[in-house]
C-alpha cells in the first residue's frame, strides 16, 4: 500500500463510516478496485484502524456531550444524587449496549476477517439489509425523542450493532434501524447510533493495530488513512445529523441496491473476483 492508497481508502472511510450505506463494503470495494488483498491481516487491520480517525472525529463533534456523559456517570458511581440524571443513564447505555457487539466481534474475530471478506457477502447484504431499512422506516413511528430512551432501546440496538459485523450490512444502517422499530426518531436513533460506535470501533482499531502495523503497510500511510479519515468523517457527521432530522434513511436504499447489484453483475460475469 502507497500514500496515494491510504489517501483514497481514508476518504471512503470518512465519507461512509456514518452514512447507512457499509463503510466496509466501500472500503472492500475499493481495496480490491486498488489491487489489494482484500483478506490480508495487514489490509484488514488497516481497514479497522483508520476508522479510529472517524471515531476521533465523532468524539470532537460531541465533545461537549461526551464531557458530560463520562463526568456525571463518573460522579454518579459515588454521589447518588447524580443517578436520576440522563447523562448517567446514557453512561449506562453505551456501556451495556456495547457489550453484544463486543463478545460476538472477539468470538467471531476470524470468521469475520476471512470467511466474511468477500464481494458476494457485500453484494449480497448490500440488498438485502437494504429491505430492513425500508421496513424500519414504514414501521417508525418516531414517537420518543433521545429524552424518552431506555435501556431497552440500548440493549435492542446493541445487539443488531452485531449484524453490521458483516460486510455491507452498515454499522449505521443496522443502529439506525434498529432505534426506528424501538420508535425512536431519526436524531434520537442516530445519536445514539454514533456514541454506540465509540467505544466498539476504538476497542476494534487497538485490536487490529499489531496487524496493520505488523505487515507490508507502513506507520505512515497508517497515519495518513487515519487523518484523512478524520476529516472527511467530521464533515459526514454534521451533514448526516441534518439530513436525518428531514428525510428517511430510505433515500439511502436506492444507492445501495444498485451498488449490489452491479457487484452482482460484475462477480458473476467474472470481471471482479470476490477476494
Amino acid at each position: 500500500m502507497n500514500y496515494f492508497d491510504a489517501i483514497i481508502l481514508g476518504i471512503v472511510e470518512g465519507l461512509t463510516e456514518f452514512l447507512p450505506v457499509s463503510s466496509t463494503g466501500h472500503l472492500t470495494i475499493t481495496e480490491k478496485i486498488l489491487g489489494l488483498q482484500v483478506d490480508d491481516p495487514a489490509v484488514t487491520g488497516f481497514t479497522a484502524v483508520i476508522q479510529m480517525g472517524a471515531i476521533l472525529a465523532v468524539i470532537v463533534y460531541f465533545a461537549r456531550d461526551i464531557w458530560s456523559i463520562v463526568r456525571t456517570w463518573t460522579l454518579g458511581l459515588v454521589k447518588p444524587e447524580y443517578r436520576g440524571h440522563r447523562d448517567f443513564r446514557m453512561g449506562w447505555y453505551v456501556i451495556l449496549g456495547t457489550i453484544p457487539v463486543g463478545i460476538v466481534g472477539l468470538l467471531a474475530r476470524n470468521v469475520i476477517k476471512n470467511d466474511l471478506r468477500s464481494l458476494w457477502v457485500v453484494a449480497i447484504a448490500l440488498i438485502g439489509w437494504s429491505a430492513v431499512m425500508w421496513a424500519a422506516e414504514r414501521a417508525a413511528s418516531q414517537a420518543r425523542s433521545e429524552k424518552a430512551l431506555n435501556l431497552t432501546d440500548a440493549i435492542v440496538v446493541g445487539v443488531v450493532q452485531c449484524i453490521s459485523l458483516i460486510p455491507g450490512v452498515s454499522r449505521s444502517g443496522a443502529t439506525i434501524s434498529a432505534g426506528l422499530f424501538r420508535g425512536l426518531d431519526r436524531v434520537a436513533a442516530t445519536r445514539l447510533s454514533f456514541f454506540l460506535s465509540i467505544p466498539a470501533l476504538l476497542a476494534a482499531g487497538v485490536f487490529e493495530l499489531k496487524d496493520a502495523l505488523g505487515g507490508e503497510i507502513g506507520v505512515g500511510e497508517t497515519l495518513v488513512g487515519t487523518v484523512v479519515a478524520f476529516v472527511v468523517a467530521y464533515a459526514s457527521v454534521a451533514w448526516l445529523l441534518r439530513f436525518v432530522a428531514h428525510h428517511p434513511i430510505t433515500w439511502f436504499v436506492p444507492y445501495r441496491i444498485a451498488l449490489g447489484a452491479v457487484l452482482l453483475v460484475l462477480l458473476a460475469g467474472g470481471v471482479m473476483s470476490a477476494t
